[in-house]
Protein backbone atom coordinates (compact mmCIF):
# COMPACT_ATOMS: atom_id res chain seq x y z
CA UNK A 1 0.00 0.00 0.00
CA UNK A 2 1.20 3.34 -1.19
CA UNK A 3 1.59 6.54 1.18
CA UNK A 4 -0.83 9.15 0.73
CA UNK A 5 0.91 12.01 -1.39
CA UNK A 6 0.78 15.45 1.11
CA UNK A 7 -1.33 18.47 -0.11
CA UNK A 8 -0.01 21.72 0.15
CA UNK A 9 -2.30 24.19 0.02
CA UNK A 10 -3.40 27.51 2.34
CA UNK A 11 -6.05 30.20 2.51
CA UNK A 12 -6.90 32.95 5.42
CA UNK A 13 -7.99 33.46 8.32
CA UNK A 14 -9.59 36.02 10.65
CA UNK A 15 -10.41 36.45 14.84
CA UNK A 16 -13.75 37.06 15.03
CA UNK A 17 -13.75 36.97 19.30
CA UNK A 18 -10.87 36.89 21.99
CA UNK A 19 -11.20 37.03 25.08
CA UNK A 20 -8.35 36.92 27.84
CA UNK A 21 -8.30 36.65 31.55
CA UNK A 22 -5.42 36.73 33.99
CA UNK A 23 -4.49 33.21 35.54
CA UNK A 24 -2.58 33.87 39.04
CA UNK A 25 -2.65 37.09 41.61
CA UNK A 26 -0.13 39.09 39.93
CA UNK A 27 -1.30 40.19 36.79
CA UNK A 28 0.60 42.90 35.90
CA UNK A 29 3.91 41.83 36.17
CA UNK A 30 6.21 39.63 33.58
CA UNK A 31 6.75 36.70 33.57
CA UNK A 32 2.98 36.19 34.24
CA UNK A 33 0.32 33.58 32.67
CA UNK A 34 -3.39 34.11 30.59
CA UNK A 35 -6.18 31.96 29.08
CA UNK A 36 -7.46 32.97 26.05
CA UNK A 37 -11.04 31.98 24.25
CA UNK A 38 -11.00 32.48 20.77
CA UNK A 39 -13.15 32.13 17.32
CA UNK A 40 -11.46 32.17 14.53
CA UNK A 41 -13.31 31.76 10.62
CA UNK A 42 -11.39 30.17 8.26
CA UNK A 43 -11.56 30.39 4.22
CA UNK A 44 -9.88 28.69 1.99
CA UNK A 45 -8.94 24.98 1.75
CA UNK A 46 -10.02 24.77 5.29
CA UNK A 47 -13.45 26.44 5.58
CA UNK A 48 -14.47 26.85 9.19
CA UNK A 49 -16.81 29.24 9.88
CA UNK A 50 -16.64 29.64 13.55
CA UNK A 51 -13.80 27.46 15.28
CA UNK A 52 -13.37 26.84 19.62
CA UNK A 53 -9.95 27.79 20.20
CA UNK A 54 -8.61 28.00 23.97
CA UNK A 55 -4.95 29.02 24.68
CA UNK A 56 -2.49 29.50 27.42
CA UNK A 57 -0.19 32.48 27.52
CA UNK A 58 3.25 33.40 29.25
CA UNK A 59 3.88 36.98 28.80
CA UNK A 60 8.01 37.72 28.75
CA UNK A 61 7.62 41.32 29.08
CA UNK A 62 5.21 43.88 28.07
CA UNK A 63 4.30 42.61 24.16
CA UNK A 64 5.97 39.35 24.14
CA UNK A 65 5.81 35.47 24.87
CA UNK A 66 4.63 32.01 24.16
CA UNK A 67 1.72 30.41 23.67
CA UNK A 68 -0.09 26.95 23.08
CA UNK A 69 -3.56 25.76 22.62
CA UNK A 70 -6.29 23.42 20.86
CA UNK A 71 -8.44 24.78 18.19
CA UNK A 72 -11.64 23.21 17.25
CA UNK A 73 -12.53 23.04 13.40
CA UNK A 74 -15.63 21.89 12.27
CA UNK A 75 -16.54 22.78 8.64
CA UNK A 76 -14.60 21.20 5.33
CA UNK A 77 -11.15 20.80 4.12
CA UNK A 78 -11.25 21.16 0.38
CA UNK A 79 -14.48 20.26 -0.02
CA UNK A 80 -14.60 17.00 2.43
CA UNK A 81 -16.90 17.66 5.27
CA UNK A 82 -15.86 16.60 9.28
CA UNK A 83 -14.30 18.01 12.20
CA UNK A 84 -10.65 18.27 13.49
CA UNK A 85 -8.14 19.67 16.15
CA UNK A 86 -5.18 21.76 15.85
CA UNK A 87 -2.64 21.72 18.55
CA UNK A 88 -0.87 25.05 18.13
CA UNK A 89 2.34 26.48 19.64
CA UNK A 90 3.68 29.75 18.79
CA UNK A 91 5.07 33.13 20.44
CA UNK A 92 5.06 37.08 19.90
CA UNK A 93 6.06 40.10 20.23
CA UNK A 94 5.54 43.79 19.22
CA UNK A 95 5.75 43.44 15.57
CA UNK A 96 3.59 40.03 15.33
CA UNK A 97 2.62 36.97 15.95
CA UNK A 98 3.98 33.45 14.48
CA UNK A 99 2.40 30.07 14.73
CA UNK A 100 2.95 26.47 14.35
CA UNK A 101 0.00 23.99 14.40
CA UNK A 102 -0.40 19.77 13.85
CA UNK A 103 -3.74 18.46 13.27
CA UNK A 104 -4.09 15.63 16.78
CA UNK A 105 -4.08 12.28 16.01
CA UNK A 106 -7.27 10.66 15.74
CA UNK A 107 -9.32 13.43 15.99
CA UNK A 108 -10.96 13.83 12.66
CA UNK A 109 -14.30 12.79 12.01
CA UNK A 110 -16.78 12.09 8.91
CA UNK A 111 -15.02 12.79 5.34
CA UNK A 112 -11.70 13.72 7.16
CA UNK A 113 -11.30 10.80 9.28
CA UNK A 114 -7.93 10.07 8.79
CA UNK A 115 -6.38 13.83 8.64
CA UNK A 116 -2.83 14.47 9.53
CA UNK A 117 -1.13 17.54 8.68
CA UNK A 118 0.47 20.54 9.60
CA UNK A 119 0.99 24.19 8.60
CA UNK A 120 1.43 27.52 10.40
CA UNK A 121 1.08 31.54 9.81
CA UNK A 122 3.04 34.27 10.94
CA UNK A 123 0.70 37.60 11.79
CA UNK A 124 1.58 40.95 11.55
CA UNK A 125 -0.18 43.29 14.19
CA UNK A 126 -2.96 45.27 12.31
CA UNK A 127 -3.70 42.88 9.62
CA UNK A 128 -7.32 42.01 9.59
CA UNK A 129 -6.94 38.89 7.70
CA UNK A 130 -4.35 36.55 8.23
CA UNK A 131 -2.76 33.91 5.70
CA UNK A 132 -2.14 30.16 6.82
CA UNK A 133 -0.47 26.85 4.97
CA UNK A 134 -1.25 23.89 5.40
CA UNK A 135 -0.12 20.64 4.29
CA UNK A 136 -1.70 17.32 5.19
CA UNK A 137 -2.58 13.76 4.04
CA UNK A 138 -6.21 11.87 4.20
CA UNK A 139 -5.45 7.91 4.83
CA UNK A 140 -8.95 6.92 3.39
CA UNK A 141 -9.79 2.93 4.08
Amino acid sequence: MTAPTPTQTGGRFTFADWEEQPVGADSTAAPRLARATVINSFSGAIEAPGTSCSYTIAYTGETSGTYAGLELLSGAVDGRAGTFVLEERGDFDSSGTRCRFEVVPGSGTGELSGLSGSGGFDHRHGEQSVAYTFTYTLDTP
